[in-house]
């Protein structure tokens, strides 16, 4: 059994930096359409962060600071 790469695909990335930067520039495109595809851009940035940070989510399961209170 083979192991999956971790990470992002470079592949996706890529083709998603190609759809921003073709809908940006389309007069035709609408307000919607161009938000839906940065926000499937600010997604994926949030996605490369939360890879890369071996401490995302660490503090879960860790006791409130408001019960001292």
């Amino acid at each position: 059994m083979s192991k999956k790469a971790k990470g992002i695909n470079p592949e996706l990335e890529k083709a998603l930096n190609e759809l921003l930067r073709q809908v940006m520039a389309d007069p035709q495109a609408t307000i919607t359409d161009k938000m839906r595809v940065a926000d499937r851009a600010l997604k994926l940035e949030a996605l490369k962060l939360k890879d890369s940070d071996s401490e995302w989510g660490a503090g879960f399961m860790d006791v409130d600071d408001d019960e001292d209170k």
